[in-house]
């Protein structure tokens, strides 16, 4: 004998599933249902999961545009992608975006994606998707130090959480990766094996990470009992050709580095560019750890070791405060952070030449 979900998961198009054969398959009345699906709070939460299940079992999808007429929202989260930002091409997007749709999926939500090519444009993109109600809220990846998003968001009193940390954390909510305890821990490790000669290339300074990552360098040097040279750091490097300048610069003063520790992988990259046209052997005469765990760093030689971030995770958690927020939840309540994991791949090592010594054979090399 064939049930009412039996039945309903076979209805496709024009028998369309409706709410009525789901509260029948459950026994349930439909203003139990509907308000289980629209998480209402007089809703328990084991009937709420058992009504989602059953719905999603029998194909039921509602109408959006009158759940939205109902409920005030359309159950979508909207980011924004800035394609002239440093990483908006790299591989780790995919995971990002994959986490973010899947932790929307989960409460029963969707994901709105748009891009825009300028801050203004992006701007212009946030007022559109405001004004013709598409999202409910917003997830703002690489947080600036003064971000024109979130001053945007905040005049307009829409919900939104930050892949990142903002100056002014006024009504912010977040999720973030401590950077700063992944640069304080590099120097850790390279002062244990040795170095004393460290330098540190950080990332774009309008992004709110780089004082962060640049403070948890100098508490690094400041523990280990080393100084923070001037002169061995540098800033404002988040592409490959950037972060080779910088490290040239470093190892062709009169007393180079013997280790460098990068704020983005894309620059310590650059410092294995860097190493090569000196006739230094990276991990070795040159040691290097960065941050982000990029797909690039794990096909270089040696592998970079860096510290990485799980961006599909990322995502998902990110979808699930914005969620809770746009149902009213405090968000001072909403932030959360974690530690990037360590990956240690041959990059940094014992330093086999001293300060003096690199400093000849980078002269000899460019003789």
């Amino acid at each position: 004998m064939r049930t009412a979900a039996d039945q309903s998961v076979q209805n496709t198009g024009a028998n369309r599933v409706t709410i009525s054969d789901v509260s029948d398959a459950l026994g349930l009345t439909k203003s139990t249902v509907s308000r289980a699906l629209n998480d209402y709070p007089d809703i328990a939460e084991g009937t709420r999961l058992r009504v989602r299940r059953m719905a999603e079992k029998m194909g039921y999808n509602p109408l959006s545009f009158a759940q939205a007429i109902r409920t005030g929202l359309t159950r979508s989260v909207g980011l924004v992608i800035q394609m002239a930002d440093h990483d908006a091409h790299r591989p780790f997007l995919a995971e990002f975006l994959a986490g973010v749709s899947q932790g929307a999926s989960a409460e029963g939500w969707t994901l709105t994606l748009a891009a825009a090519n300028d801050p203004d444009h992006t701007l212009e993109t946030f007022s559109s998707m405001i004004r013709d109600r598409k999202v409910d809220g917003f997830i703002i990846p690489r947080t600036l130090v003064h971000d024109d998003r979130i001053e945007l968001l905040r005049r307009k009193r829409i919900p939104f959480v930050l892949f990142g940390r903002t100056a002014d954390p006024t009504d912010c909510a977040w999720f973030d990766l401590l950077g700063e305890d992944a640069m304080q821990d590099a120097v850790r490790r390279l002062a244990a094996l040795g170095h004393s000669r460290i330098g540190f290339i950080n990332g774009g300074l309008q992004y709110n990470y780089a004082a962060l990552r640049r403070d948890g360098f100098l508490l690094g040097m400041q523990e280990a009992g080393l100084e923070a040279d001037a002169h061995l750091m540098g800033d404002d490097a988040v592409t490959i050709a950037e972060g080779r300048l910088e490290a040239l610069r470093m190892l062709r003063l009169p007393a180079p580095p013997t280790a460098i520790v990068c704020a983005v992988d894309m620059a310590a990259l650059g410092v294995y560019r860097a190493a090569a046209e000196c006739g230094l052997v990276i991990g070795s005469d040159l040691s290097t750890l960065s941050y982000d765990g990029t797909p690039d760093g794990a096909h270089a030689t040696p592998p970079l070791s860096t510290y990485a971030v799980n961006f599909t995770r990322s995502g998902s958690t990110l979808s699930s405060l914005l969620i809770r927020r746009i149902r009213g939840e405090d968000p001072q309540d909403l932030r959360e952070t974690e530690q990037a994991v360590f990956l240690d791949r041959g990059s940094a090592g014992p330093p086999a030449l001293t300060s003096g010594e690199i400093a000849g054979r980078v002269a000899q090399h460019a003789a």
